[in-house]
């Protein structure tokens, strides 16, 4: 019979931070996560999730204990909101062909590796020069260590491995260069009554904590100077946001794509589109086999990889300078 125990594991957070929590693990004669011969990670993912409910309800858990959360997770609804029915409603120049290209029989690399092939990449349409600020439309949410470990709960895994606080990335020196940044009001603003919030950049001596970056291997710290505050309504003429993709067979056989969009508001002339694939359901010692985190992606993403594409299209007015 299966055993149920706590162990304490070291994971790597979205972020890069070091986590060690609690977490379920099952004890059996064979891994729970182990992939066997002719599986999808579809496939797998079911069967751990199963075996994982049926000990979960077994186990004699404290109240708080929330190491059986993942099995309350649901699959991503990208309509449930404004933002997310809005970002699906955008016709692109390029959208993906109907027919994905999918054969049966494809293995997981080979379907990851025609995808990228045949629909990833940057797509820029027109730029524009000397724009002070911009519009983020849809906030992402922070995602916890269980949607990264779920196969079906994030709508968009490829862009949800991006940057974190895009306000740091695109006012804040050295790597911001917008002057302003807006966006819907999130969760976290619980001080005003206004739809939208503002980051603008302020000046040095008014502000109150260090900025540490990396330069490579060096780090450095330079004061931090965006400011937020509550707007009644926007100000900005382009924006950008995203939506996830889904292609014939891709979760079943781990892979997710997401698109990233930037656009004129006043218009909604699409300017540029970034599409992107991951693929994950292939961890060994993972209760799911899935880690988004540590997923194989096209394009390669590094630092700041959404950030630049979006100061490539819209030019902020201080490169003008």
């Amino acid at each position: 019979m299966a055993n149920v125990r706590l162990q304490a594991l070291t994971l790597y957070s979205r972020t890069g931070t070091v986590l060690v929590g609690l977490v379920l693990v099952l004890s059996m004669g064979c891994a729970a996560g182990a992939l066997t011969q002719d599986e999808t990670p579809g496939q797998r993912f079911e069967r751990a999730m199963s075996k994982f409910a049926e000990n979960c309800a077994k186990a004699k858990l404290k109240p708080n204990d929330t190491a059986c959360d993942i099995l309350k997770l649901k699959p991503a609804d990208p309509l449930a909101m404004e933002e997310g029915r809005f970002a699906h409603s955008i016709k692109i120049p390029n959208p993906v062909p109907e027919d994905s290209g999918y054969k049966p029989g494809m293995t997981p690399e080979q379907y990851f590796e025609h995808l990228c092939k045949t629909e990833a990449g940057e797509f820029i349409y027109k730029t524009v020069e000397n724009v002070e600020g911009l519009y983020m439309m849809r906030p992402r949410e922070r995602v916890t260590d269980d949607q990264l470990s779920h196969l079906f709960t994030l709508e968009d895994p490829y862009g949800d491995t991006d940057d974190p606080n895009p306000q740091d990335y695109l006012v804040q020196p050295p790597f911001g260069q917008y002057q302003f940044m807006e966006s819907v009001r999130t969760k976290e603003v619980l001080n005003t009554s206004q739809p939208y919030e503002r980051y603008l950049r302020g000046s040095e001596k008014e502000s109150k904590k260090d900025y540490v970056y990396m330069d490579g291997t060096r780090s450095h710290r330079v004061p931090y100077v965006v400011k937020r505050e509550g707007v009644s309504s926007l100000k900005s003429r382009y924006g950008y946001t995203w939506r996830g993709i889904q292609r014939p067979h891709d979760r079943e056989l781990g892979i997710a794509g997401g698109e990233l969009i930037v656009l004129d508001l006043q218009s909604n002339e699409v300017l540029a589109v970034r599409r992107g694939f991951i693929r994950s359901g292939d961890i060994r010692n993972n209760l799911t086999g899935v880690w988004w985190l540590g997923g194989h992606v096209c394009p390669v993403k590094k630092a700041l990889t959404s950030s630049q594409f979006v100061q490539k299209v819209i030019r902020p007015i201080s490169q003008e300078k």
